[in-house]
Parts: structure tokens; C-alpha cells; sequence
């Protein structure tokens, strides 16, 4: 990092946003009103929601820096004295680099603004950037993707999650919400509300179910059964209950149009040993056995509509009622291995078919079935995604070595091949180029920790650096 006191070489150059007038004074101000720039090379940018000025073409000499001040609560006065210049490119050099794919040793990461620029030798790089921050003994990865969690509805706390190396969270079950974040804070990606039979799981146990909640009378209509916006938005929301397939489809196109990048169904019935939501995990004698699971026609119509808007469908199963079922419909993905054994001709229809399970072995450890299917699964050559529901009870918030531990144990599988379901295959599963990888003009999410995770992986836990879309969170390595 550098800073400047006034300096006169400072050009600024303007970029959307709020347009403020640079003070020539020490000290410049934003206030009620909005001054008019004097010229396009005098302007600033406040964002008011993050509090935060935001140069980022700022010329100094022959370097080119992106500037940020950060406002201080109650104070309406930035000084120039306190501005930071910060490199517009950085290098970062390591002894191991994962870049989603392949481990490489030896290796130097280019980041320019909120991307990934290059991988190569610090040699082959130096020259692009004279901005380095060497690691040493330590280990650049892409920042984990968490493919099964329920942040929102479980109000966790975002900011800890990235810092403890989760950049994007796929969040299956709460309210709709357009994707946020990845400047800075944790990238967050909604399912919508889980869709479900009436009076089944998950609204039979937690409440919360968007269908019955007060619509949006202007988003309403007469005999319309998709949840309004203001329903299926509320922070309490957590599942939507549909009893047609009109209504299914509809369900379908409403919590896309509102963000969804992926749809979850449940098709659970209860009554599984072990599973976090049966009976006995909530202390109380719960509804009554079997639950109602929707039919197989409204399924198919969920995975036909939900195919036909260019999203994938992910169903809550943990028996072999609920995995014949979403086997029936085509559904793209299991987001948990089961909980009780499922027969085997059922594993192997679903690795013909393709289908890709999101591990959460952690959270349901006390299933019966959990160790058996997950060994049986990989047997059979099914796509593994790390998951390991951040909002459960029992497990960190942030990335879980447990969960990464549990899927080497059970699966055989190399801590390269786990660490890539955490990373460039979630990202991959998630649609979004370049996500979860270390590419060339993939999304700056990184992490490093020193040492070798592939020999160890509960540093992973407590990352020595978090950056997200080119912004640093963490960072102890400056500290040393």
C-alpha cells in the first residue's frame, strides 16, 4: 500500500455513479445536496451503501492505482491526508498454487482490479506488475463454493463466512433474492423458497411458508397461487407449497424471474434414522408419518419448466419414496446424499442418469444410510459437490474441514478431486463462467494459507488471506 498527501500529479478519472466535485481544500465533504463536478477529471464517486469513495482510475506519475477511503461512522469529512492509493494490479507469489484444476508449484497469480489477469513464474509477471506481495510457504486457491447452505433464513452472518474462505454461497432454501455480492462481500446466489406439498416438509416443521404469507396485493392477482414478491422475499420464508402443475410451473417462473439460479423441491415423507430433521432431532412428537410429498405429474412440470428457463432443479430426498421420484422426473441434482440406505439399483439409476449429489456428510452423520451411499455413489462414478449446509447447528461457518475429511474417508477420492468440487466443479454446476477457478478473467475470489492444505486441510478453516472480486478481507501475511 502507498499513500499521498496532495499530490499534484492525481488524475481522476469519472466512472458510473454518484459524481462529487474534488475539494482543492485538505479536506473534501458529501453532504444533502450533490455539487456539480468542475470537470471530468476532478470527480470522485461515494457510494453511499457501502460507505465507501471509489477512484479507481487513479493516475499517479507513470502507475495507475484504484483508490478507496473509507467513511468513518458519524463523520461527513474525508481528508485527502487519509486517502490510500492502492496498486490497481497485484502479484501474488507462492510455493503451491490451485487454480481449481491443477496444482502448480512455484507459481505467481496477476490480479488486475476485480479479475484474475494471469498464473505464471514471478519471472514471467514481474514486468505487468511491480505491486508483489510474496507468500512464501503457503498455498493460493480459488475461494470455496458452498453449494448448499441457508444463510438468509437462518440470519448467519455473512461477513463471517468469507472471512473463514467461502466467497460464493448457493443459498437452497429461504427467500428469493437477486445475486449480490463479490466485491468485497460474500457473493450470494438463492434458490428461492423450497417447493413442497401442502403441509409437508420443510414449512411442516419450520414454518415460514411463502404461499401463506400476505401477497403483494399489487403483485397479486385473482387465482393466481405463485407466491407474491413480497411473500416469497420475506426473511421468514422458507418453503412454497403447490398443489398443480399450473401452479407448479407458475411457482417456477416466478422465483426464476425474481433470481433463482437454481429451483429446490423436497421430496421428503420423514421418518429417517439419524436425519437433523426428524422428529427426535426437534424435540417434540412432529407430524404425523409419512409427510405429504408432491406427485410425480407436478415434479415433472417443476424439472420441465424449471429446464425450459435454463435452470437446474435440486430436490431435498433421503429415502428411496423420494429418490424414485426425482429419478421419474429427471431432476438434475440430490442436495444431500440420502439419509437411509437407498437400494442399489437406485444409485446406479442415478449415476446413468447423471446426477450430481451435494455431499453435507457432516450435517447428517448420524444417518444410517449416509456412509454406505456416499461409498456406494462414488463406486458408481457420481459427481460429488462439496456442501456442508452452513446454518445447520453443528457445522462452521465457513469452509469445513470435517466435511472435506469425511468426503476423502468415504469416497476415495483424491483431496485434488475434493478440493475441485469445492471450487471449479461448483462453479461450473452454478453456470457462471469462471467461477471457482483461478483462469485467466476469472471472478479475483482467492484464498491462501500457509502451509499445504492437500496434506492438512483444517487450515482452511482460518485463512490467511480472503479476497473477493479483487478487494482484500483477510489479510495476515501483510501483518508478518
Amino acid at each position: 500500500m502507498r499513500s499521498y498527501k496532495n499530490n499534484k500529479k492525481l488524475s481522476l478519472w469519472p466512472i458510473m455513479g454518484l459524481a462529487i466535485s474534488l475539494s482543492t481544500s485538505p479536506a473534501f465533504s458529501h453532504g444533502g445536496e450533490e455539487p456539480t463536478p468542475k470537470s471530468s477529471k476532478n470527480t470522485y464517486y461515494f457510494d453511499a451503501e457501502s460507505g465507501m469513495l471509489n477512484l479507481p482510475k487513479v493516475i499517479v506519475g507513470d502507475k495507475t492505482y484504484s483508490a478507496e477511503l473509507k467513511q468513518k461512522p458519524g463523520v461527513l469529512e474525508f481528508t485527502v491526508d487519509n486517502a490510500v492509493l492502492i496498486s490497481q494490479c497485484r502479484l501474488l507469489v507462492a510455493a503451491r498454487l490451485f487454480d481449481g484444476i491443477q496444482l502448480h508449484t512455484d507459481k505467481a497469480l496477476l490480479i488486475e482490479g476485480n479479475i484474475v489477469k494471469q498464473v505464471g513464474t514471478q519471472a514471467e509477471l514481474a514486468a505487468q506488475c511491480d505491486n508483489v506481495t510474496d507468500l512464501g510457504d503457503a498455498t493460493i486457491l480459488p475461494g470455496f463454493i458452498e453449494s448448499h447452505a441457508h444463510i438468509t433464513f437462518q440470519n448467519v452472518d455473512a461477513e463471517t463466512v468469507l472471512k473463514h474462505g467461502i466467497t460464493t454461497v448457493r443459498d437452497v432454501g429461504g427467500p428469493s433474492l437477486a445475486a449480490t455480492g463479490g466485491h468485497g462481500s460474500l457473493r450470494l446466489l438463492s434458490s428461492g423458497p423450497i417447493i413442497q406439498a401442502p403441509n409437508g416438509y420443510p414449512t411442516n416443521l419450520f414454518g415460514g411458508d411463502a404461499s401463506h404469507q400476505a401477497h403483494d396485493p399489487e403483485a397479486s392477482t385473482e387465482g393466481s397461487h405463485a407466491p407474491a414478491a413480497g411473500a416469497h422475499g420475506a426473511m421468514t420464508v422458507i418453503g412454497a407449497s403447490v398443489e398443480t402443475v399450473e401452479q407448479a410451473r407458475e411457482t417456477v417462473r416466478h422465483f426464476v424471474e425474481a433470481g433463482a439460479v437454481v429451483i429446490k423441491i423436497a421430496l421428503e415423507p420423514g421418518g429417517e434414522h439419524g436425519a437433523p430433521w426428524s422428529s427426535n432431532s426437534h424435540g417434540h412428537g412432529g407430524p404425523a408419518l409419512p409427510w405429504p410429498m408432491l406427485p410425480l405429474e407436478v415434479v415433472q412440470a417443476i424439472v420441465d419448466e424449471a429446464h425450459d428457463l435454463g435452470v437446474t432443479v435440486t430436490a431435498h430426498v433421503g429415502e428411496n419414496e423420494g429418490v424414485t421420484l426425482a429419478l421419474d422426473a429427471g431432476v438434475d441434482e440430490w442436495s444431500h446424499v440420502p439419509c437411509a440406505a437407498i437400494d442399489e439399483s437406485l444409485l446406479q439409476r442415478a449415476a446413468d442418469q447423471g446426477v450430481k449429489v451435494v455431499t453435507t456428510i457432516d450435517t447428517l452423520s448420524n444417518c444410517m444410510g449416509i456412509a454406505a451411499n456416499t461409498t456406494s455413489l462414488a463406486a458408481k462414478g457420481v459427481t460429488f459437490i462439496y456442501g456442508s449446509e452452513i446454518g445447520h447447528n453443528d457445522v462452521p461457518w465457513g469452509i469445513n474441514a470435517e466435511e472435506l475429511h469425511s468426503i476423502l474417508h468415504l469416497t476415495g477420492t483424491s483431496p485434488l478431486e475434493i478440493f475441485q468440487s469445492a471450487t471449479s466443479k461448483a462453479g461450473e454446476t452454478l453456470g457462471i463462467e469462471h467461477l471457482g477457478t483461478l483462469v485467466q478473467n476469472a471472478p479475483a475470489d482467492i484464498i491462501a494459507v500457509k502451509g499445504n492444505p492437500f496434506e492438512k486441510f483444517k487450515p482452511l478453516e482460518y485463512p490467511d488471506l480472503v479476497i473477493s472480486g479483487g478487494k482484500t478481507v483477510v489479510d495476515n501475511f501483510s501483518a508478518q
